[in-house]
């Protein structure tokens, strides 16, 4: 049998910068096979069979395109060029891709790069000044071709916003197939988690998280304060409401055309992490807010995604309130909806599983 091929320094830094791209709850859906020391194979999966956020697993896919950005980032740090090929032969559950690190003579490294790590999400108030016109310019520059960015700024604008995520928040915090996606993504009594989100990164104060655990602790104390203490209204005022006023403004980041294959959703991957990062070395804090698009596409599309009585219709209401605040001509092209501002960055975050955890064979590939 041959030996498993080394890892050398300059990979392990490449695979080790990268591993800092944003996942759907802290969720990491990739795993890295060492084929040669400038081929690896990228082991994408989802979680669409468990989480009722990951709709056809095209969330994941969205993290996986910015895991691809990131490789291509830190790869031109070491003046390596990365090419990634996605496997046909593999289900859409399990996307897969050969990325290749070529020699580029002359590659200058990509200042984004250096922001890879201290990328992360602040759930908590930001300023509200409004970005500068050199802000947005940058941040709009920092699209590929194919993508734009609308602003939703000024109060009426951020209340609008705010009140369609305080709305959809209702909705994911009383249905049974949310709640078990909570408890099971959230790391009670840490400030940092390594494969899940911290309670203290959560946004709410240290009462409200105390209540939380124990309410979450099953389904029918949840059901229970839901039903008869406005269980819902502190958590949704606190991480919802409050932030969506309290930014400079939302984002949403528009395909010229609306997402339809895994394809899509990987470039829009790579679209949304130049953003985010550039947004990171402007100084400013970004928090994603893709439920009401997630959930908006459940409604489009006629599919079911709880069996509570009064969900469907109220994701039906939500819908139509979402494209109300996006736009008729926008609805169907967001790729991603941010809110955005100046403000300290989070004390309390998500890390990463150690790249050792994230390295597999072909015999342990998911």
């Amino acid at each position: 049998m041959a030996p498993a091929p080394q890892l050398d320094t300059i990979l392990e830094n490449i695979l080790d910068q990268a591993r800092w791209a944003p996942s759907g709850d802290n969720t990491q859906p990739w795993r890295f096979e060492i084929v040669e020391a400038r081929h690896v194979v990228v082991h994408g999966f989802d979680t669409r069979s468990h989480c009722v956020y990951d709709l056809d697993g095209h969330p994941s896919q969205l993290s996986l395109g910015a895991l691809l950005e990131s490789l291509a980032l830190a790869a031109s740090s070491h003046g390596l060029r990365m090419e990634a090929r996605r496997r046909l032969s593999m289900p859409d559950t399990l996307p897969t891709f050969d990325v290749h690190l070529l020699d580029s003579p002359g590659m200058l490294p990509d200042p984004l790069a250096a922001f890879l790590p201290r990328r992360s999400v602040q759930r908590r108030r930001l300023g509200t000044r409004r970005l500068r016109a050199s802000e947005k310019a940058a941040l709009a520059a920092s699209l590929p071709p194919g993508y734009g960015v609308q602003w939703h700024e000024g109060w009426r604008a951020r209340l609008a916003c705010a009140r369609l995520m305080f709305d959809n928040a209702k909705l994911r915090l009383t249905m049974p197939e949310a709640h078990r996606v909570h408890r099971d993504v959230i790391e009670w009594g840490a400030r940092f988690s390594n494969d899940r989100i911290p309670d203290q990164a959560l946004g709410v104060d240290p009462m409200t998280a105390r209540l939380m655990r124990w309410i979450m602790q099953s389904w029918r104390r949840v059901d229970f304060f839901n039903t008869w203490l406005a269980g819902t209204l502190a958590p949704r005022l606190q991480m919802d409401l409050l932030p969506g006023l309290y930014c400079a403004a939302h984002g949403v980041l528009l395909a010229d055309a609306p997402p339809r294959h895994i394809d899509d959703y990987v470039a829009a991957g790579r679209a949304m992490q130049r953003f985010w990062l550039t947004a990171t070395q402007l100084g400013l804090q970004l928090q994603p807010e893709l439920t009401p698009l997630i959930f908006s596409r459940y409604v489009r599309e006629r599919r079911a995604f709880s069996r509570t009585e009064g969900m469907q219709e109220l994701a039906q209401e939500l819908a139509g309130q979402c494209q109300s605040v996006l736009g008729a001509a926008a609805f169907d092209r967001a790729v991603f909806l941010c809110r955005i501002g100046a403000g300290p960055a989070a004390r309390a975050r998500s890390l990463r599983r150690p790249l050792s955890e994230l390295l597999v064979t072909p015999a342990t590939a998911p």
